[in-house]
């Protein structure tokens, strides 16, 4: 998980570096299984996310390692250890959006940064949730609502895994899609774009975008009044 926005490697590992004229070695350093809690307010609008991350075994020993943590390996933190744990992927640098995206008929929300977070070791992996607050609550009829989970550099990759599902409000009156990503669509779209490169040119030179929504899940939420 790269919470500084200025380290993030730019994605390029999927397509194969005999197929393309530029260096290609970056690929996902880290995974998070995800899932969301999606809250309605009083008002029924759209007021708020509760992510759910999850990481991997090997990412979740280096943090464990880094932090002095689970000495004994029992796999279970202490209470002390749990409080120094706890926050650890929310303290973020300035124009790090949280690798979460959320468009209301297609327009970007604006988000309040991670709130209320809470960690814990399970099973060997750290399991953390934040909540984000859309800073403009939407009502039903401003759908329908998109959820997108992705780090643009696609150093670290999500995988909708955990539940998703709508607790407060419009709970059975929504109804919620699941989009998988084209990734073979999104490969060759970026293996074109590169073939038209020299071998030193610079990709932002050349408007080459990075390109990790395109291999992100979406989640579709459509309301009986959208």
């Amino acid at each position: 998980m790269q919470m500084n926005a200025q380290s993030c490697v730019p994605l390029l590992s999927l397509i194969s570096g005999g197929l393309c004229p530029v260096a290609v070695q970056a690929h996902p350093h880290v995974f998070v299984d995800t899932g969301f809690e999606i809250r309605f307010d009083a008002q029924n609008r759209l007021a708020s996310v509760k992510v759910t991350w999850s990481y991997d075994e090997f990412y979740s020993l280096l943090i464990t390692e880094d932090l002095g943590l689970d000495r004994d390996g029992d796999g279970r933190l202490s209470a002390a250890e749990d409080l120094l744990l706890t926050g650890f992927d929310t303290n973020w640098d300035e124009g790090f959006d949280g690798d979460l995206e959320i468009r209301a008929n297609g327009a970007v929300l604006a988000l309040s940064g991670p709130l209320e977070p809470e960690t814990d070791l399970i099973d060997g992996r750290i399991v953390s949730t934040h909540v984000r607050q859309i800073l403009t609550p939407q009502a039903p009829q401003e759908g329908p609502f998109s959820l997108k989970a992705f780090d643009p550099s696609y150093y670290t990759a999500y995988e909708i895994r955990l539940p998703v599902r709508i607790t407060a409000g419009l709970e059975g009156h929504c109804m919620l899609e699941r989009l998988d990503p084209d990734i073979e669509g999104a490969l060759a779209q970026m293996q074109a774009q590169l073939l038209r490169l020299d071998v030193n040119a610079d990709l932002e030179e050349n408007d080459i975008p990075l390109m990790g929504g395109e291999f992100a899940t979406e989640i579709l939420i459509t309301c009986p009044s959208s």
